[in-house]
């Protein structure tokens, strides 16, 4: 008989699990970056698009604004991002890229080789992954 609460058979922890591992195999790659893995990922969704709203980084990285805002801050104390009253809304704060900011974009473009090769899994397993990943996320989102 199957037990449907052995730990071993359940979705969520080995997401969590997977997902504790995977960023810590991004770890010896961002510290020279001086970056963490949740501030890669508001550069990223910077080096994609600058200026953007804080409540659209937290969109895109489905976080909440509260988590994303104390990112922020610690991204703009290193000298890499700013944030400006915006000139056509006056309420609203656009978060833009400095020099500093966007030209760590080229020392972090070899950092998912790194975690690749780190990974030791051949790259098209992984962009698999990521899409079923993306489905996964998606449905998750669906659901009331």
């Amino acid at each position: 008989m199957t037990d449907l609460l052995e730990l071993d058979r359940q979705l969520c922890f080995a997401l969590a699990a997977t997902n504790r591992e995977v960023i810590r195999m991004y770890r010896p790659s961002l510290e020279p970056l001086g970056l963490t893995h949740p501030q890669y990922l508001v550069m990223l969704a910077l080096w994609e698009e600058s200026p953007l709203r804080l409540g659209r980084i937290a969109e895109r990285l489905h976080l909440e604004p509260a988590t994303v805002s104390p990112l922020v801050g610690r991204l703009q104390e290193a000298g890499l991002l700013t944030r400006r009253r915006s000139a056509a809304d006056e309420r609203a704060v656009d978060i833009a890229l400095t020099e500093d900011g966007a030209a760590l974009r080229e020392r972090a473009t070899a950092v998912p080789g790194e975690v690749v090769d780190r990974l030791g899994v051949p790259l098209e397993r992984l962009e698999r992954l990521r899409d079923e990943l993306t489905s996964l996320l998606e449905a998750a989102h669906r659901v009331p």
